[in-house]
């Protein structure tokens, strides 16, 4: 199919509520009756079930489609899960960037829902989340994508972030230290045992910090289940979701999490089975090293240090999944997906351990 080709069978799809993450649809419906007043008929509400952070729902009212988004329950970082944040970034996106979703209303007050939450457009499209969704595509199409995501990013990072509503986002100065600093404590708030390589990667990526960078509006979570995909052309992407934790800090640690998910086939098999889309895994995707490249041509970024960001972005995956499982142990959840999530913690600390002892960002189990 290379790059073209009908894949509209793909189009990601939402399904029946999960027991437990059920949203009140009579005070939403009230809420609708106030901040979209134009909105008249039948309310249904259904979810996305597939993502691992923020609870997403699709809200159909009178026809109109919009996706919901709140927090998970039980979730203790506030900062990670700022739906108002959130709202304002698309609000600042939207007139600047094709590819961020609208944003149609924000509600602060918990008591409509248990938690703030805002609504935005639905953007129909493709989502590869692994499996069938992998296997529907060919090679061809598979580096398609590839490119597309690399693309993607670098288009992202060339914003200018110094605009009206995309300066405030972040402090930029001193950003690599500081996300240092916050994951390698966001990590001790959060753990549930011992994992030795990941108190081994924190000093060693406090130890080896690059110079301050070029500044850049950055995602900090772009990965091929955060991108829409045009099913009528695979290798466009139409938009860019879950910019929860988007800021302006340096390019290349957006990068380096971009290829944290990143797996190549010959990575060791815990690594593989770690949960990642499996589509890099597959013949035709770009390899990690290849991805990488795209970008730099296509910035003209100097990347001399991306062994560390790339460490940085594998133990801040690790973080995230460690944080989700202490969520699970704890009884906030019972998504039978994050019972496992250790085993992906316990794998991202040796991939980046891996890459702080050899320096690179291929080769992990040789």
């Amino acid at each position: 199919m290379g790059d073209g080709g009908d894949y509209a069978a793909l189009v990601d799809q939402p399904r029946a509520v999960r027991a437990g993450e059920e949203i009140d649809a009579q005070a939403l419906d009230a809420f609708l009756a106030r901040a979209l007043p134009e909105l008249a008929g039948a309310l249904t509400v259904e979810q996305f079930p597939r993502g691992f952070s923020n609870l997403t729902y699709l809200v159909v009212k009178g026809g109109r489609e919009m996706v919901l988004r709140r927090p998970p329950r039980g979730a203790a970082i506030k900062s990670a899960h700022d739906m108002g944040r959130e709202h304002r970034i698309l609000s600042a996106l939207a007139p600047l960037y094709p590819k961020a979703p609208r944003p149609l209303a924000y509600c602060e007050d918990p008591s409509v829902l248990g938690a703030p939450f805002y609504l935005m457009e639905r953007v129909h499209g493709v989502i590869l989340r692994g499996g069938a969704s992998t296997a529907a595509l060919d090679p061809g199409a598979r580096r398609a994508v590839s490119e597309a995501l690399v693309d993607a990013l670098a288009e992202l990072h060339a914003l200018d972030h110094r605009r009206p509503g995309l300066a405030a986002l972040g402090h930029g100065q001193g950003y690599v230290e500081r996300q240092v600093t916050g994951w390698t404590a966001r990590y001790q708030a959060a753990r549930t045992g011992d994992v030795p390589a990941m108190e081994r990667v924190a000093p060693w990526l406090h130890a080896h910090r690059p110079p301050a960078s070029d500044l850049a509006l950055i995602h900090n979570d772009f990965k091929h289940d955060n991108v829409v995909l045009d099913p009528d052309g695979i290798d466009r992407v139409v938009a860019v979701l879950d910019w929860e934790m988007a800021t302006v800090g340096d390019p290349l640690m957006d990068l380096g999490t971009t290829l944290a998910y990143w797996v190549d086939p010959d990575d060791p098999p815990a690594f593989r089975a770690a949960g990642f889309v499996d589509v890099t895994t597959q013949p035709g995707s770009l390899r990690r090293r290849e991805a990488a490249e795209r970008y730099g041509r296509a910035t003209g970024r100097d990347l001399s240090r991306l062994p560390f960001y790339y460490a940085f972005g594998l133990f801040k995956v690790a973080v995230i999944a460690q944080q989700i499982y202490a969520r699970f142990r704890g009884g906030h959840t019972k998504d039978p997906r994050f019972a496992h999530l250790d085993a992906a913690v316990a794998a991202c600390a040796a991939a980046a351990a891996r890459v702080a002892e050899t320096g690179r960002i291929d080769g992990l189990g040789s």
